[in-house]
């Protein structure tokens, strides 16, 4: 700014308002070339006391060329409309707060310029009037501005999934209604608190695409994330968050320097728990079908009853058991390996009778004609001792028994053992069991039947 544009600061601001001569006029210079907004101020005459680079790279007009005229009339508006709009401006002198209007300016090479200005007074120290300041921008880019804020707000109060602004540090910032319904917490609770302390399970993958974001940017995609919640409700703490990632930069900084990152999720946790039955029952109904085609080139029944068994252990279970009523005991009759996957054989040599002890779920499954459930209370070293116990594998930690039944009679039992590697069976789990069972009782059956014909 030149030596008119200081020498008028202290005119415009008023006695005691603005530095004078001295040191701070470079400093307000400064303080005024560096807004993002262009700036001018009028004397209470309404001359052009200042008038910034912005202001200049909107109009044309430079610091020398404006500085110094008696309002904006015949250069920066046009005569039509110069008395209107100074009359608008120097109202400002005389009002309260600041005063927000629209007018059209005129650019140095005579084209036209819609802007939006906010103009308010300047007040001497002893009170009276000393000029307006007024700081202007085109309405498209404070429009856009706008629109920006606006989003922004839409965003963190009534977006249909959650949003979550992480610092650098990955600690929540602000996160609207939506995601701290989702995570468990209030919007000002969960806000500065390790996401450790949310998650429990999955927050490795969740940092680590954040921290992904912080240093490369955001991925192309969304990704699917799952974790465990530990606020939640035992039935809600598994979800599955169809998420995307934004790095934040501040834009006032030379270089881009990470401000965090814009996290936006939605639960996908039915649709995908939905589509995984789809595809478990797809695959389940796949392997009946080529379980029966496989069982009926059987000769022998019992080579059909283990085929059923080894098509139904593919991502069902790790063993199974069959267990046959021989008066009033189970006796076990076919097994898969204990030490390795493999497939149900029979038991070499004859079956021996069990001695199962009461309650065994073995026995509640006859008793019952139905299925039973049970599960080691410890997954860790006591499972072992649980599964011998039960006269089961030593890696077994989850069991299904399920009766065989034909013909109104109870044949006997078969059991599906799971380790810990897997989770415990389910009501749908029990309900494929049965259908196995069905199957593998009739070929049992059978071979019941041609026994004494077959000796």
């Amino acid at each position: 700014m030149n030596a008119s544009t200081s020498s008028g600061t202290a005119g415009a601001l008023g006695p005691g308002e603005g530095p004078g001569p001295g040191p701070g006029v470079p400093l307000l210079a400064a303080l005024l070339d560096g807004m993002d907004a262009a700036f001018c101020a009028f004397d209470t005459d309404g001359m052009v006391t200042h008038w910034n680079r912005e202001a200049e790279r909107l109009l044309g007009w430079s610091a020398e060329e404006a500085v110094g005229r008696p309002g904006l009339a015949g250069w920066a508006v046009r005569p039509a409309d110069a008395a209107e709009v100074q009359e608008r401006l120097m109202a400002a002198m005389d009002g309260t707060g600041r005063q927000v209007h629209e007018f059209a300016l005129l650019r140095k090479d005579g084209g036209r310029v819609l802007v939006r200005t906010q103009a308010a007074g300047v007040r001497g120290a002893d009170g009276k009037p000393a000029g307006v300041y007024c700081a202007f921008g085109e309405v498209h880019a404070q429009i856009d501005l706008e629109r920006s804020i606006a989003l922004s707000e839409a965003l963190l109060e009534d977006a249909a999934w959650g949003v979550v602004l992480v610092d650098a540090d990955l600690r929540p910032t602000v996160v609207n209604a939506y995601a701290a319904r989702a995570l468990g917490g209030g919007r000002t609770t969960l806000l500065g608190r390790p996401l450790g302390e949310l998650v429990a399970q999955g927050v490795e993958d969740l940092e680590g695409a954040l921290e992904h974001v912080l240093a490369e940017g955001a991925p192309p995609e969304p990704a699917e994330l799952w974790v465990t919640l530990r606020t939640a409700g035992e039935k809600d703490r598994r979800r599955c968050w169809y998420s995307g990632f934004l790095r934040l930069a501040s834009p006032l900084a030379e270089e881009p320097v990470p401000l965090g990152v814009a996290w936006l999720f939605r639960d996908v946790t039915a649709e995908r728990l939905a589509a995984q039955e789809a595809d478990r029952v797809r695959f389940r109904a796949n392997q009946l079908h080529r379980a029966s085609r496989s069982a009926s080139e059987c000769e022998d029944p019992m080579e059909a009853a283990m085929a059923h068994l080894d098509y139904a252990l593919a991502g069902f279970a790790d063993h199974a058991l069959v267990d046959l009523v021989a008066g009033e005991r189970l006796v076990r009759v076919a097994a898969t390996p204990s030490g390795e996957p493999g497939p149900c054989l029979r038991v070499a040599g004859g079956g021996i009778p069990l001695r199962y002890a009461a309650g065994h779920p073995a026995l509640q499954a006859v008793d019952r004609t139905g299925s039973v459930r049970s599960s080691a209370p410890d997954p860790g070293p006591g499972a072992a001792e649980w599964a011998a116990e039960r006269q089961w594998p030593d890696d077994s930690v989850h069991a299904l028994c399920t009766v065989l039944r034909s013909r109104g009679r109870t044949l006997g039992v078969v059991t599906f053992l799971r380790s810990a590697h897997r989770t415990a069976f389910g009501r749908a789990d029990a309900v494929y069991a049965e259908s196995v069972a069905v199957r593998v009782a009739a070929a049992v059956d059978l071979a019941r039947a041609l026994a004494p014909t077959s000796g």
